[in-house]
């Protein structure tokens, strides 16, 4: 068994070697790059053990990426500082401006599409002979619903269109998790059998949404219990983000030493996220992810804007973008090597590759539906739906959320249907958004 230390020692090893041969040989964006060398990787592994089991390859690797708890190792350790380092350089007077548009996308577009995934899902099973509940279907609408706020920022860095449109993807893809998380919650708890969901959420917030139970009666969910939730994770952790982000700012603007302010601006991510986990109001957790990000947007825009100096900011912001890059490296070499210890099921194989076109349709009805609903169409720009349906990239959360779901008959489908979502999501999407863009885009504004 390999200690904490080598395990970081071969995947900084693991990141560093395929992100220079990306470099050198094949010049993909970084990240898909990373992803995609670490799947081949993983299927000549796989390849070598069947030919060759005397080798025993496949069995390190395996065994030391197992040791590596997915869910826990995104969703407690990189997340917050993914995405504070992504907050701080959106523009929040273009945020605020479209804030109409992006909430509606990031409420009632995550619950419209979680329905109709969560249909279409449960009639694809039924059509292939591997039926599972319409509660189910529905958890895996939820859990591959919202758009991966560190994927998108990702591949935005490789993607140059008008800020207007890039603050609302990045924005809507910052602020869903919220409603994602609410949503995702109460419908596992109903297939679950927890009542209102309070022992669901507070397990999710700890270390990932994992039950024991699995054959309890259906839970009663009532509408307070979705606004309780609501309240309690989204607008709580943004309370706390602002909070955090004020004192963070005000010490910032006291001094002008660049290494102390940057020391400052971790704490405040490892902070804030720490006490949102530790905080329990009327059974539930606040939401680390969103207070990060509302510090994040604090710090980046107030801060830089009057409590540093240019000679900070260029420091502050070089080291931040450092942090996303040897993160996102390793993040993405992880979803990669995921496959080695998975579990995937084949025989879904088919199920899988239609759950891509039925994800992508609700992601058009989840930006088309609210935008004409609310009357904002007017006020995108030329373009605006199929750029943001086909940037609407699924990550690294979801493929977590999945793992974290408890082990029963209904997981390897699950579980294999949003592993083949992220990979064409993230391969896929991410590489043809910038032909999407140009297409339907106006050149001057590009």
């Amino acid at each position: 068994m390999l200690s904490l230390f080598e395990i970081a020692a071969l995947l900084l090893v693991l990141s560093a070697l395929l992100s220079w041969l990306n470099r050198a040989y094949f010049k993909l964006p970084h990240t898909i790059g990373l992803l995609m060398m670490a799947l081949f990787a993983s299927f000549v592994i796989m390849a070598l053990e069947a030919f060759f089991p005397s080798l025993q390859i496949y069995e390190s690797l395996s065994g030391a990426i197992g040791q590596i708890d997915f869910n826990e190792t995104l969703m407690k350790g990189m997340l917050g500082f993914l995405l504070f380092a992504g907050a701080l350089h959106v523009d929040f007077g273009k945020l605020r401006d479209a804030k109409w548009a992006i909430g509606s996308m990031a409420t009632f577009g995550v619950i419209l599409s979680t329905f109709i995934v969560g249909t279409g899902f449960f009639l694809l099973t039924k059509l292939f002979g591997a039926e599972i509940p319409y509660i189910w279907a529905l958890v895996f609408g939820a859990l591959i619903s919202p758009t991966d706020p560190v994927a998108v920022l990702s591949i935005l860095k490789t993607v140059k269109m008008p800020k207007s449109l890039e603050t609302k993807i990045a924005g809507e893809s910052l602020f869903n998790d919220g409603v994602g998380v609410v949503v995702f919650t109460l419908i596992l708890a109903i297939a679950t059998g927890t009542a209102g969901g309070h022992a669901m959420f507070e397990q999710w917030q700890v270390a990932g949404p994992v039950m024991a139970s699995t054959t309890g009666a259906h839970a009663s969910v009532g509408v307070w219990d979705v606004i309780e939730l609501f309240l309690v994770d989204a607008v709580g952790g943004a309370i706390l983000g602002a909070m955090a982000g004020f004192i963070g700012y005000k010490m910032m603007e006291r001094i002008d030493e660049h290494a102390i302010e940057i020391l400052i601006s971790l704490a405040l991510v490892a902070g804030t996220y720490a006490i949102a986990q530790r905080i329990n109001i009327l059974g539930h957790h606040l939401s680390g992810p969103i207070a990060v990000v509302v510090a994040g947007l604090m710090i980046g825009n107030k801060g830089a804007a009057t409590a540093m100096s240019e000679h900070t900011q260029l420091y502050l912001f070089g080291f931040w973008e450092m942090i996303d890059e040897i993160l996102n490296s390793v993040l993405f070499l992880l979803i990669g090597l995921e496959i080695l210890v998975l579990g995937l099921a084949p025989d879904y194989a088919l199920i899988t590759l239609l759950a891509i076109p039925l994800v992508l349709i609700a992601r058009l009805c989840a930006v088309s539906v609210p935008m004409k609903l609310i009357g904002t169409f007017k006020n995108f720009t030329k373009g605006a739906i199929p750029v943001l349906t086909w940037g609407g990239v699924r990550g690294g959360i979801s493929v977590a959320l999945a793992l974290s779901l408890p082990d029963n008959e209904y997981k390897p489908l699950i579980l294999t249907a949003t592993y083949g979502v992220v990979v064409f999501s993230i391969i896929v999407q991410g590489l043809t958004v910038k032909k999407v863009v140009q297409k339907y885009v106006a050149p001057e504004l590009l």
